[in-house]
């Protein structure tokens, strides 16, 4: 059966609404047999490059040129990532990030946002909206699939809640049961605060933290801490995890995240 328009064999949304798929069935569902991965991004050129360099390495790919019809696409296709473009026309894509978080059957998608470089201001906002990970233009595609296997592979952030009672993260052994840290077998103490912040990165390792998220982690609405106070306790736990406390890196003007 030809495809819609004569798109060929590409997955995507051109720039308009409609949806072109790779192959349809008469009375079937359109499957998703490849991984795949939905960009919204207004740029043809980069639209290009990134189908490129993903269906080479054996993702499949839909795209989206406006925010409303990446987010009907999102919502109807359930893609394994999106690569988000801030700087979309009509609907920006910080209200696609916002919206995607808000639904329940989009909430758990993975979504890595595309920025102008030094647009720190909307990346701390993305990412308090839970957005996944950044990725600054120009960039390196080689790169950028690196960090979506990254983020493919560690799956959906984990609240305190959800995470094992014992992290193991090289030497380093956070045991939440115990209320316990180890390096290398041998016991650190931390301050609860301290420990709170500590088994947030551990036990999400190469995602990136607001100050205002790692806070909500300290506090848990016990009590009101000043932003720079998370500054103090991450100094704190890397004098206290000694030559190990390299494993908080400081993504500078954003947060802090663990070392995957």
């Amino acid at each position: 059966m030809p495809l819609p328009n004569g798109t060929g064999g590409r997955h995507s949304v051109p720039l308009g609404h409609e949806l072109c798929y790779k192959r349809w069935q008469a009375g079937a569902h359109y499957r998703m047999d490849k991984t795949t991965i939905l960009i919204i991004e207004d740029d043809p050129d980069i639209v290009e490059l990134l189908q490129y360099n993903l269906e080479r390495e054996g993702f499949a790919v839909l795209a989206a040129a406006e925010g409303e019809a990446g987010l009907t696409v999102a919502m109807e296709r359930q893609p394994a990532l999106v690569l988000l473009d801030l700087m979309l026309p009509g609907v920006d894509g910080l209200e696609v990030c916002r919206r995607l978080k808000q639904e329940a059957v989009t909430r758990a998608l993975p979504v890595i946002m595309l920025t102008a470089k030094g647009d720190e201001t909307d990346i701390v906002l993305g990412l308090g909206l839970g957005a996944d990970d950044y990725v600054t233009k120009p960039f390196s595609p080689k790169q950028l699939i690196a960090r979506i296997r990254a983020v493919l592979r560690r799956g959906p952030v984990r609240d305190t809640a959800e995470t094992p009672e014992c992290i193991q993260h090289g030497p380093l052994l956070v045991d939440s049961s115990r209320h316990e840290v180890r390096v290398d077998g041998q016991p650190v103490a931390l301050t609860l605060s301290e420990f709170r912040l500590l088994q947030a990165l551990v036990g999400n390792p190469g995602r990136v933290f607001t100050r205002d998220q790692l806070l909500d982690r300290i506090t848990k609405g016990e009590s009101v801490i000043i932003d720079r106070n998370v500054d103090v306790h991450v100094r704190a736990i890397r004098r206290k995890l000694g030559d190990h406390g390299d494993r908080i890196v400081t993504v500078r003007g954003v947060g802090y995240k663990c070392r995957a």
